[in-house]
C-alpha cells in the first residue's frame, strides 16, 4: 500500500499498519491506567475531565503530578524506540542500540560531568547530552569504518567505547560533592520521578523539530539495508545515507537520555519485537514508537506500584526484561555461526 504526501512517497506494509493501530489503542489504555493507578486512585471520567481541562478536584494528582511525567514517558520511549530501529538498521545487527555501543554512554558522561560541575537545569541537559552522544557516536563510526561499515566491527568498537565512557562516568562520580553524585547516580539508572512540564517542552520541541529528519530516515532505511556493491550499481551514496540515519538516531537517543537518563534496553527491545510482530523486512519506525512509548510508561506504572510507597526507577524495571533478551540474542548468534549462521 502507497502513501502520497505532497511529492513524498510511504510505502505502508498492511500487517504493520494493523499491528500500529493495535499498539495505539494498547497505548492509550496504558495511559488511562497510568494516569488512575497511585496512592489515590482516581475514576476514568475525571481523569478525561482533567485532560479536557474540565474543573476536576483531582487536578493536582492528574493533572500536576501524573500526566507530565507520563507524557515524558511517551516521549522518552518513542525516541529511543526509533534511535534504536535507524541504529540497529545502519549496522546490520540487533545487538546495535544506543545503549550497548556508547552511545547513552557518552550522552551519561557529558552529563553526569555537568551535574559534578554545577549544571543541574534539566532544561539544559538534554543539549548536553546530545553533544556527549554525537561524540561518542563520531568515535565509534570513526574507528569501524574501513572502507565500509562492518557490522560486527561496530558492534565490538561501540562496546568498547561503552565501557570506556561508563569508567569516565564513574570518575566524575567520585570527584562530585556527594549529594550531586548521590544525585547523579539517581540519574543514571534512568528516572521518570521529578519531571514535569519543562521537561516535556523541551523534548517536546527537539522532537518536533526531528518529525522531518525521521521521515527522511523512514524513506531512507530502504537503501540503508543494501549491500554495497548493489548500492553501487544502483547510484546510491550508501555511506552518506547510513551516517544520516545515525545522526538522526543518536540525536534521539541522546535527548532522550538527558531528559529521563539512561533507560537501558529500551531501544534494544522495541525495534525488534516490532519487527517480529509486524514481519517487514525493515524495521517499522512507528510500531518502534509505540513500543518505546508503551515499554517506558508501563514500566513506570510498575515502577511506582510494584513496591509502593517506595518508587523504583523505571530502568531498574526495563533493565529487568532487556538483560535477558540480550543474552539470549548473544546465545542465539553464537549458536547460528556455529551452524553457519549468524546475527549479521
Amino acid at each position: 500500500m502507497v502513501l502520497r504526501a505532497g511529492r513524498g512517497t510511504f510505502l505502508v506494509h498492511r500487517r504493520a499498519a494493523v499491528v500500529a493501530g493495535a499498539l495505539a489503542v494498547l497505548l492509550a489504555v496504558t495511559c488511562v491506567a497510568y494516569l488512575c493507578v497511585g496512592e489515590n486512585f482516581v475514576s476514568p471520567g475525571e481523569v478525561i475531565k482533567v485532560i479536557l481541562g474540565q474543573p476536576s478536584p483531582d487536578e493536582l494528582v492528574v493533572g500536576t503530578l501524573r500526566l507530565p511525567r507520563m507524557v515524558v514517558g511517551l516521549l522518552v520511549g518513542a525516541a529511543f524506540g526509533v534511535a534504536g530501529a535507524l541504529i540497529q538498521t545502519v549496522a546490520r545487527n540487533p545487538l546495535a542500540s544506543p545503549d550497548i555501543i556508547g552511545i547513552s554512554q557518552g550522552a551519561s558522561a557529558v552529563t553526569v560531568g555537568a551535574m559534578t560541575f554545577g549544571v543541574s537545569s534539566y532544561t539544559v541537559l538534554p543539549y548536553l547530552s546530545v553533544v556527549g552522544g554525537i561524540l561518542a557516536a563520531g568515535l565509534v563510526y570513526v574507528f569501524a569504518w574501513r572502507g565500509g561499515l562492518h557490522a560486527t566491527r561496530f558492534v565490538l568498537i561501540g562496546i568498547g567505547f561503552a565501557i570506556a565512557l561508563r569508567s569516565v562516568t564513574q570518575l566524575f562520580l567520585t570527584k562530585g560533592d556527594y549529594l550531586v553524585a548521590q544525585q547523579a547516580q539517581i540519574w543514571m539508572t534512568g528516572s521518570l520521578n521529578g519531571r514535569g512540564w519543562n521537561e516535556v517542552s523541551v523534548l517536546g520541541w527537539v522532537l518536533l523539530a526531528m518529525v522531518p529528519a525521521v521521515l527522511w530516515a523512514a524513506r531512507a532505511q530502504r537503501t540503508a539495508g543494501m549491500d554495497d556493491d548493489t548500492a553501487i550499481a544502483l547510484g546510491v551514496r550508501l555511506g552518506r545515507v547510513r551516517l544520516g540515519l545515525v545522526v538522526v538516531g543518536v540525536v534521539l537517543a541522546s535527548v532522550a537520555t538527558g531528559t529521563a537518563g539512561p533507560v537501558d534496553f529500551v531501544a534494544l527491545l522495541a525495534p525488534q519485537i516490532a519487527r517480529r510482530m509486524t514481519r517487514t523486512a525493515q524495521i517499522p519506525l512507528l510500531c518502534s514508537a509505540l513500543l518505546g512509548a508503551f515499554i517506558v510508561v508501563f514500566g513506570d506504572l510498575l515502577a511506582r506500584r510494584l513496591l509502593s510507597p517506595t518508587e523504583l526507577p523505571v530502568g531498574v524495571l526495563t533493565a529487568a526484561v532487556g538483560a535477558p533478551y540480550l543474552i539470549w540474542l548473544l546465545v542465539r548468534g553464537r549458536t547460528g555461526s556455529s551452524s553457519g549462521g549468524g546475527t549479521a
